[in-house]
Order: C-alpha cells, then sequence, then structure tokens
C-alpha cells in the first residue's frame, strides 16, 4: 500500500512540473538575434520575432534556416530544462527514458 502511496505522490509532482514547465519561457535565437522564438518550458513555439532587416523575398531561403536553427535552440533550451525540473523529482538519478514532453 505505501508503494502505491509514493507513486501517487509521484505521479502528482509530475503534473505540477509539467505544469510549471508550461508557465515558464526559454528563448532561442539566430542571426545575431535577427530572428527570437521564445517557447513554453515544453519546447511549444509561442512566439516568433523577426528584425526586419532579414525579412526579403530575394532569400527566404535564409529567413527559413535562421528560423529553423532559432526554434532548435528554443527546444533544446526547453529539453534541458524539462530535465533539471524532472532532475528535482528523481533526487537527481538520471531518467532511463525519455520524457513525454
Amino acid at each position: 500500500m505505501k508503494i502505491l502511496q509514493q507513486a501517487q505522490q509521484m505521479q502528482g509532482r509530475l503534473q505540477e512540473i509539467q505544469d510549471q514547465l508550461q508557465q515558464q519561457t526559454v528563448t532561442g535565437s539566430a542571426g545575431g538575434g535577427m530572428v527570437m522564438v521564445e517557447a513554453d518550458g515544453k519546447g511549444q513555439v509561442r512566439r516568433v520575432k523577426l528584425d526586419p532587416s532579414v525579412v526579403s523575398a530575394s532569400d527566404v531561403e535564409m529567413l527559413e534556416d535562421l528560423i529553423q536553427v532559432a526554434v532548435a535552440e528554443a527546444q533544446k533550451k526547453a529539453a534541458a530544462l524539462a530535465q533539471e525540473e524532472m532532475g528535482k523529482l528523481t533526487g537527481g538519478l538520471p531518467l532511463p527514458f525519455k520524457l513525454p514532453f
């Protein structure tokens, strides 16, 4: 019975961490800040900000590349934040599985 209670407590704490991650913000950038991407702690993109100087019909491919880099950076930061928060739950032990978010 005690193990079941511990599992329920851990599940509740996991939900709290997921809720907290959703409220946090990480930022990725590319091109020296010309493209900025803001995401929540789960890696869901909330906002993309472009410097007007990178918006050029003649170089759409460069802009697409910058956006891709900025999104990837934001998602990488979100994953690191999630891993850090989960480490608090597991007492710093590395998780043997990929997080579900």
